[in-house]
C-alpha cells in the first residue's frame, strides 16, 4: 500500500513471509522508482532522438534478511534446518572409527564415496556439496553439530558398513535420531532425489504453515475479535480504506496491511471492512518484527 511503500517509489513489491511465531517478515522487495530519484540527483541518459532523459531507476531489498528469514521459517529447537539448495555443504559424511586400527581405512572410504558423489551427481545444476568431517573429535560432537549447521544429510561410516558396502543415511527434515541403512549403490541412485524430496518437504511444511493461518475476516467486528488473540496469524480482508483510515487501524490494533496479494485484486467485489465500499481489492494484515 501506499503506506508501506519505499519513500520516493511508484511502486514496491514484496516477498512477504510468515515464521514460525506466525509473525511476518518483509523477506525481500524490489521497488520501481520511475524518474523520481534521478531527476532528484539529475541522473540523465541521451535517447534515441539526442534529447537528454531522466533515468528510470529500481531499488532492490534483497540481502541479509532473507538469510534472516530462512533460519526463522524452517529452525527448530535443534538449530538450523537449511534448504538442499542453500546450504553450504548438502552432505556431511562423518567417519565412525571406535578402533585405531581401522580408522585410517574408513576415513580414506569416507573421502572416496565422497568424490564419487561429487564427480558422478549434480544438483541444481552444480556438482553435490560434500564434505567429510574427519577432525579426530568424538562422533556424537560431530553429530550434533551438524544437526545443529542444519546439514540436509549426514552420512555415517563405519568399520561394519565398509564389510556391509551401507550407510547410515540421517536427514535434517526428520527427527534427530531418524536413520535408514542403505546400500551404497541405492543411495548414489537416488541422491539427488533426495536431496529435491528434502527441499519440497521444508518447502511443503513451510506453506501449509502459512495457509493454516491466514483467514479470511469481512467485518469489522471480526477484524477486531481476531487481533485479541495470542499470536494470532494473518487475516485477509476487503480493503478500499484511505491511508490515514490504515495507518489508524495499525496503530489501534498494532498491525500493519504486509502486502497486497498480486492474484487477489480481480476476484469478486465485496464491501471493504472498514468503509463498506464495493472493493475488488484484497489485504493481509499482520504482526511483524
Amino acid at each position: 500500500t501506499e503506506a508501506e511503500r519505499f519513500p520516493g517509489a511508484e511502486m514496491t513489491l514484496t516477498v512477504e513471509a510468515m515464521v514460525q511465531d506466525k509473525k511476518a517478515i518483509q523477506a525481500g522487495t524490489s521497488h520501481y522508482l520511475a524518474q523520481n530519484f534521478a531527476k532528484a540527483q539529475n541522473i540523465t541518459f541521451t535517447g534515441r532522438e539526442g534529447s537528454e532523459q531522466h533515468v528510470h531507476t529500481t531499488s532492490w531489498g534483497v540481502s541479509t534478511r532473507l538469510i534472516g528469514t530462512l533460519i526463522m521459517a524452517h529452525a527448530d529447537d535443534d538449530g538450523l534446518v537449511l534448504p538442499p539448495r542453500v546450504a553450504p555443504q548438502q552432505i556431511v559424511i562423518v567417519p565412525v572409527t571406535p578402533k585405531e586400527d581401522t580408522k585410517q581405512a574408513i576415513i580414506e572410504s569416507c573421502h572416496a564415496f565422497a568424490e564419487t558423489i561429487r564427480r558422478e551427481h549434480r544438483y541444481a545444476g552444480s556438482p553435490i556439496r560434500v564434505h567429510v568431517d574427519d577432525r579426530d573429535i568424538g562422533g556424537g560432537v560431530k553429530k550434533w553439530e551438524w544437526v545443529k549447521k542444519g546439514a540436509p544429510i549426514r552420512i555415517e561410516i563405519g568399520p561394519r558398513d565398509i564389510e556391509s558396502r551401507k550407510v547410515c543415511v540421517q536427514r535434517r527434515d526428520k527427527a534427530a535420531n531418524d536413520k535408514e541403512f542403505v546400500e551404497r549403490d541405492t543411495f548414489l541412485r537416488h541422491v539427488t532425489e533426495t536431496l529435491d524430496e528434502i527441499h519440497h518437504s521444508l518447502l511443503d511444511r513451510a506453506r501449509a504453515f502459512r495457509d493454516e493461518n491466514i483467514s479470511e475476516v469481512g467485518n469489522l467486528a471480526d477484524f477486531t475479535m481476531h487481533w485479541n488473540q495470542d499470536n494470532p496469524g494473518w487475516i485477509t480482508t476487503p480493503w478500499a480504506g484511505s491511508r490515514q483510515q490504515e495507518e489508524e487501524l495499525s496503530k489501534e490494533h498494532k498491525i500493519t496491511i504486509r502486502c497486497l496479494p498480486i492474484d487477489q485484486q480481480e476476484g469478486d467485489a465485496a464491501p471493504c471492512i472498514l468503509t463498506g465500499t464495493p472493493t475488488k481489492a484484497r489485504a493481509i494484515w499482520g504482526r511483524s518484527y
